[in-house]
């Protein structure tokens, strides 16, 4: 154990921690959840917070260092900020992964709903859970998007992802068209929330036959993944990607209306972490002949493209912006010192202003690593990030931003 871990593992002893490794210049970060069992998030895109900013969404585990198996079971749960970060256990899944979980979010527009999915025999499912009430419905598929208004979700073929994409799938079902390269009943589904009626928008098939002036996917193994609504639920944006046999693979961007038809090729290849700012506007990282690999707002079913923060924002992150849009919140992968830094980007200024400095252990690493995926509450006031830099394994960490944003 070198000097950093070692301080790191007596920090962890200690939970809950209140760190502030450059004191007077980062913002304050405490651990709202504690071992012997690990806890994280997942995803940025989805919503940790509920509306009034007190109750945080989690998942809890007894292992790291591996791929989940079929029988391995986490728990759902939330943690009760304004109660001494009291974890609050709401139920479990069967299907889940290290990078997006079991797709645990708040349903848009409800203050006491949530949904996550999970495998009941040779099915996945999804359920929406009254965190209140305690009541519970189960639908008959899973979900990956949920619609701004909370009536709609999207989804991809989750086994088809674990087989292409392992880690971002879900382990327990075997990916029954694995030998097809693009396959025409594998695609994305949209299911009615309500009535858990769901329809199949289009296939890999259909996609596989829109040329890519870039890249051309003939012999490669086609799926689908990363799928975002627009902000006023008209659209969503998805990735098509193909995966060769040699485990190079190639990644364009999509965007569809809410029935699946009015498909526009957005970006054309190399495109990675995304956020929509407004209904017409994406940000992404991604590849242009103007300043080849860095941050670019996309106008939807244009052909406009600005780069963003060129000199600042150098590097790919999971991106998004809070919700006054003046700041972009975003993270690194582990440095050289294996540190992740998350940090804000101010648009107005071109500034930008680190949350702090995370070690990462090179445990974490491939397909169970702990990128710090950083997600906000309502009001851009306060940042949950997922990391292992306390000793204890990945935990949930809160950093108050409230003095930052007020800048």
């Amino acid at each position: 154990m070198n000097r950093r871990q070692f301080l790191g593992s007596l920090a962890g002893a200690f939970l809950p921690v209140v760190t502030r490794p450059d004191a007077g210049t980062l913002p304050p970060v405490r651990a709202i959840t504690r071992g012997p069992k690990f806890h994280w998030f997942g995803y940025y895109d989805k919503l940790e917070f509920d509306p009034s900013g007190r109750y945080v969404l989690g998942m809890e585990v007894g292992f790291e260092h591996r791929p989940p198996k079929p029988t391995d079971v986490i728990k759902v749960g939330m943690v009760d900020i304004d109660d001494g970060d009291r974890w609050i256990e709401l139920g479990e899944s069967r299907a889940w992964c290290w990078q997006q979980g079991c797709m645990l979010q708040w349903l848009p527009g409800s203050k006491t709903e949530i949904i996550w999915n999970d495998r009941q025999g040779n099915h996945f499912v999804s359920h929406v859970v009254d965190v209140k009430s305690r009541e519970k419905r189960t639908l008959a598929n899973p979900v990956y998007a949920v619609s701004p208004d909370g009536r709609w979700g999207v989804r991809p073929d989750f086994s088809r992802l674990d087989d292409c994409r392992p880690g971002y799938g879900y382990a327990g079902l075997v990916d029954s068209r694995k030998t097809e390269p693009a396959p025409a009943d594998s695609g994305i589904w949209r299911i009615d929330l309500r009535t858990g009626e769901e329809s199949f928008l289009f296939s890999l098939a259909d996609l596989a036959k829109i040329p890519n002036p870039r890249r051309d996917g003939k012999g490669a193994k086609h799926y689908f993944n990363h799928l975002l609504w627009a902000p006023d639920g008209k659209r969503f944006a998805f990735f098509h990607l193909w995966l060769w046999e040699n485990g190079q693979y190639w990644g364009r961007m999509f965007t569809a209306n809410a029935e699946g038809k009015d498909l526009y090729l957005l970006d054309q290849g190399d495109t990675s972490h995304f956020w929509w700012r407004d209904p017409q506007t994406v940000l992404a990282w991604a590849w242009h002949p103007s300043h080849a690999s860095k941050f670019y707002l996309f106008e939807d079913r244009t052909d406009k493209v600005q780069a963003v923060g060129l000199d600042v924002m150098t590097e790919d992150g999971h991106c998004s912006y809070l919700p006054d849009k003046r700041w972009i919140l975003n993270d690194t992968y582990p440095d050289k010192q294996r540190n992740q830094n998350p940090y804000l980007y101010n648009v107005k200024n071109g500034r930008k202003y680190p949350l702090g400095h995370f070690y990462s252990a090179k445990e974490y690493a491939g397909d169970w690593r702990c990128d710090n995926h950083p997600r906000f509450s309502p009001d851009g006031t306060k940042v949950v990030i997922d990391s292992p830099h306390g000793g204890n394994g990945r935990q949930l960490y809160l950093i108050d931003v409230s003095r930052m944003v007020g800048l």
